[in-house]
C-alpha cells in the first residue's frame, strides 16, 4: 500500500518557486523572453491586438505542451517565407516559442517530480558538450561581436540544445512521430506547388521584390529561376525538399498500408520535383548518401546490389553522358560532377585563405564571424569578406580546428549509433522504416552540409535534430508500439 503523505508537508508550486535555483532559472528566462521580444521589432498595436489570442494559445500550451511542439514545426517550416511578406524579424519567434514550451512544461510539474533520468542519454550528454564549446567561444581572443555570437549561435547550437530534450520530455510517443512526419510531409508538398507556381507563372509581388533587392544575383541565372518557394533561398528549398524526398521514398517502401504507401510516393515525388528546379547542385548529396545509408540499413545483399547497380548508373548519367543537357534543371544538376566547375575552384580558393589563416589558430575567429552573415557585426573583419559555402567549412572558420573535430565526432557518433539502433534495436517494421527514413534523411543532409550552409538554417536544422532524437528514443517507441499491440489483442 502506498503511503498517504500528510497534505501539509507537501510542497505546493508556489512554494517550489522560492527555491533559490528557481527564481534565478525564472529570472533569467524572463530578461531573454523580453530580449528576444524587443528583437523582433514588433509594432505595440499589433501586440496588443494579438494578446487575447496569445493568451488562449499560451493556456492551450499549459494544458497540453505538445500542442506547443506542433505548432512548433509547422511554424519552423514556413517561418521565413513568411518574412518576405511580414517586415518585421520572426527568426526569435522561434526562441520564444521553444521557451514557452519549457515554462508550460515545468508548470505542469509544479507538483510533482520531473523524471530528470529521461535525460540521461548519449544524444543529450554530446548536445550539452557541443553548446558548452560554443558558450566558451565567447572568451575567443579573436572574437570583437557578441551580437555575432548570439545570433550565429542559436543554428549552430541552441536549438540542438532546446528541440532534442523537448522531443525526449513532450513529443515521445508513436502518434507524436506520426504527427511529425505529416505535418512535415503536407507542408513539403505545398512547399512544390509554390516552387511550381514560381516556375511557371513567375514570382509574386513580394517575391519579385526580394529578388529585385538582391536575391537575383543568386537566383537568376543565364536568364533562369532558381526556384526558392517560400524558403529562404533555393539552397535550403532544394536540400530541404530532397530530404522529404528521401524520406517518402523509403516510408513508401516500407508502408503495409496501401492508401499510405501511395501517399508517400507524392510526397517523394513532390519533393525531388523540388529538389531538381532548386537548381542547387548541392542537394544532389542529400539522395546520395540517403540511399546508399539505408542499403546497409537494411542488411540485404540483394537489396544492396540492386541499389549500388541504380547510384552507378545515375552517377554514369551525370557524369559521363550529355542526356537532357537541353533541360536547364538536369543540367545544373550535372554541372556538380565537373571538376573544372568555376564556382568549385572558387570554393578551394576561400579554403585555402581561411587555412592560412587559421593555422595559429586552433579555436577558430569566433562564432558568427565569418562569411557573409558576419558582414552586419564585422563588416571589416578578414573572416567576414570570404565566403564559406560549406557548413563545415564555416564551423572550422569560427570554432578552429578543434572545433571542426568535436563536431564531426558528435555527428559520426550519432550516425553510428543511431544506425546500431535501427539495425539491431528495432522490432516493429514499420517503427524500422520510420527511423530508417529519418536517420536516412538526416545523413542526407549532413551529406549536402559539405557544399552548403544547410544544417543551420530554417527549417532543416529543427528537423534533424528532431530526427536525431526520434532515433535515439527508438528503443522507448519500439516498447510503447508492443505494449499498445498487446492491449489491442487483450480485447
Amino acid at each position: 500500500m502506498n503511503e498517504i503523505q500528510n497534505p501539509f508537508e507537501q510542497k505546493t508550486g508556489s512554494a517550489r518557486l522560492a527555491n533559490p535555483i528557481a527564481i534565478l532559472g525564472f529570472a533569467i528566462m524572463s530578461i531573454l523572453f523580453g530580449f528576444l521580444l524587443s528583437q523582433s521589432q514588433i509594432n505595440i498595436v499589433f501586440a496588443l491586438i494579438a494578446l487575447p489570442f496569445l493568451l488562449i494559445f499560451l493556456n492551450k500550451v499549459y494544458i497540453n505542451p505538445s500542442i506547443g511542439m506542433t505548432f512548433a514545426y509547422i511554424l519552423n517550416l514556413v517561418l521565413m517565407g513568411i518574412t518576405r511578406y511580414i517586415p518585421i524579424k520572426l527568426g526569435y519567434f522561434m526562441d520564444i516559442l521553444l521557451t514557452i514550451i519549457f515554462l508550460a512544461y515545468f508548470f505542469q510539474h509544479f507538483y510533482k517530480k520531473i523524471d530528470w533520468t529521461i535525460l540521461k542519454d548519449d544524444l543529450i550528454y554530446l548536445t550539452v558538450i557541443w553548446f558548452g564549446y560554443i558558450v566558451m567561444e565567447i572568451a575567443n581572443p579573436e572574437a570583437v561581436s557578441i551580437g555575432a555570437w548570439f545570433s550565429a549561435m542559436r543554428g549552430v547550437a541552441l536549438y540542438m540544445l532546446l528541440i532534442i530534450p523537448l522531443v525526449y520530455f513532450i513529443y515521445d510517443k508513436p502518434k507524436n512521430l506520426n504527427t511529425f512526419l505529416y505535418i512535415w510531409a503536407i507542408i513539403s508538398l505545398l512547399a512544390s506547388v509554390k516552387g511550381a507556381m514560381q516556375l511557371i507563372i513567375g514570382p509574386d509581388p513580394w517575391e519579385q521584390k526580394w529578388l529585385d533587392e538582391g536575391g537575383a544575383v543568386t537566383h537568376m541565372l543565364w536568364g533562369k529561376l532558381r526556384v526558392f518557394s517560400f524558403f529562404t533561398d533555393a539552397g535550403q528549398f532544394g536540400a530541404s525538399q530532397a530530404q522529404i524526398g528521401v524520406v517518402g521514398a523509403l516510408l513508401a517502401l516500407n508502408s503495409t498500408n496501401f492508401k499510405l504507401k501511395i501517399f508517400w510516393v507524392i510526397v517523394s515525388l513532390s519533393g525531388f520535383y523540388g529538389m531538381a528546379v532548386a537548381g542547387t547542385r548541392g542537394a544532389m548529396a542529400v539522395p546520395a548518401a540517403g540511399f546508399f545509408l539505408y542499403l546497409f540499413l537494411k542488411k540485404n545483399v540483394r537489396v544492396i546490389s540492386i541499389g549500388m547497380i541504380f547510384m552507378i548508373l545515375a552517377f554514369v548519367f551525370f557524369k559521363f553522358t550529355k542526356i537532357g543537357d537541353s533541360n536547364y534543371q538536369i543540367n545544373r544538376m550535372r554541372s556538380s560532377f565537373d571538376t573544372e566547375d568555376a564556382s568549385l575552384n572558387t570554393r578551394l580558393r576561400n579554403q585555402m585563405a581561411f587555412g592560412a589563416y587559421l593555422k595559429s589558430r586552433p579555436i577558430g575567429g569566433g562564432v558568427g564571424h565569418a562569411g557573409n552573415r558576419a558582414q552586419k557585426f564585422v563588416p571589416y573583419g578578414y573572416l567576414a569578406n570570404i565566403a564559406t559555402d560549406s557548413w563545415y567549412v564555416m564551423i572550422w572558420a569560427e570554432c578552429g580546428i578543434i572545433g571542426l573535430y568535436l563536431h564531426l565526432f558528435i555527428l559520426f557518433y550519432i550516425v553510428g549509433k543511431g544506425s546500431y539502433i535501427i539495425m539491431f534495436r528495432i522490432k516493429d517494421k514499420e517503427l524500422f522504416g520510420k527511423l530508417s527514413a529519418l536517420h536516412c534523411g538526416t545523413f542526407g543532409i549532413l551529406g549536402a552540409s559539405y557544399g552548403n550552409m544547410v544544417l543551420g538554417q530554417f527549417p532543416t536544422h529543427l528537423i534533424v535534430f528532431t530526427s536525431m532524437a526520434y532515433v535515439f528514443l527508438g528503443v522507448k517507441l519500439d516498447k510503447q508500439i508492443e505494449e499498445l499491440k498487446e492491449k489491442s489483442n487483450s480485447y
